[in-house]
């Protein structure tokens, strides 16, 4: 049995530039509630203000960033929420999936938050794509450096007990579809 907290809280992962945020900003335009990447929104702010929590110049710091942001993100998200689904662009295993990509140790305020903070035991995962793949100025990973982060991903999430649903390579409309489809 789900609490009402995991069941109402729905991740999709998967590598950089597989289709999560145009999939999160369909379902923002659907009228549900969504948290777009925490990542993404950091190293914008941070290349903004010449800050150094950038994953190509401090990495812990970084995740740490992140993990400080989306804690914030999901308490928000939880207390705000009456009924409806909250979509997450990467959830807070996402943070232990990249500190391991990066040979981090993992610091014990993430695996605790990995813990404690629960999604929905279903988590949908984005597989390489790519035909859509492209960088831009916060991705600077090559296809192969994707393709090894889904991976990781994948293995993250699944070590943690979710059972992960591969996105099918469709439209944003009928990804979208398809992951309602799954939660009815």
């Amino acid at each position: 049995m789900y609490t009402i907290q995991q069941a109402q809280n729905i991740v999709i992962t998967g590598g950089p530039g597989m289709g999560k945020s145009s999939i999160i900003a369909h379902m923002t335009s659907l009228g549900y509630h969504c948290i777009p990447e925490v990542g993404r929104m950091i190293i914008i702010e941070q290349m903004r203000t010449q800050g150094s929590k950038l994953p190509w110049v401090d990495p812990l710091g970084f995740a740490m960033e992140m993990l400080q942001q989306a804690t914030i993100d999901y308490k928000n998200a939880t207390s705000r929420q009456t009924g409806g689904f909250t979509f997450y662009d990467r959830g807070i295993p996402d943070i232990m999936g990249y500190l391991l990509l990066c040979g981090i140790a993992l610091p014990p305020q993430l695996e605790e938050a990995c813990h404690n903070l629960p999604y929905f035991n279903k988590v949908f995962i984005t597989p390489p794509w790519k035909e859509i793949y492209v960088n831009d100025t916060e991705r600077k990973q090559s296809f192969a450096e994707a393709e090894a982060t889904y991976e990781c991903m994948y293995t993250v999430y699944d070590s943690l007990g979710y059972t992960l649903i591969e996105i099918p390579k469709l439209s944003i409309a009928q990804r979208a579809d398809f992951i309602l489809s799954q939660l009815g």
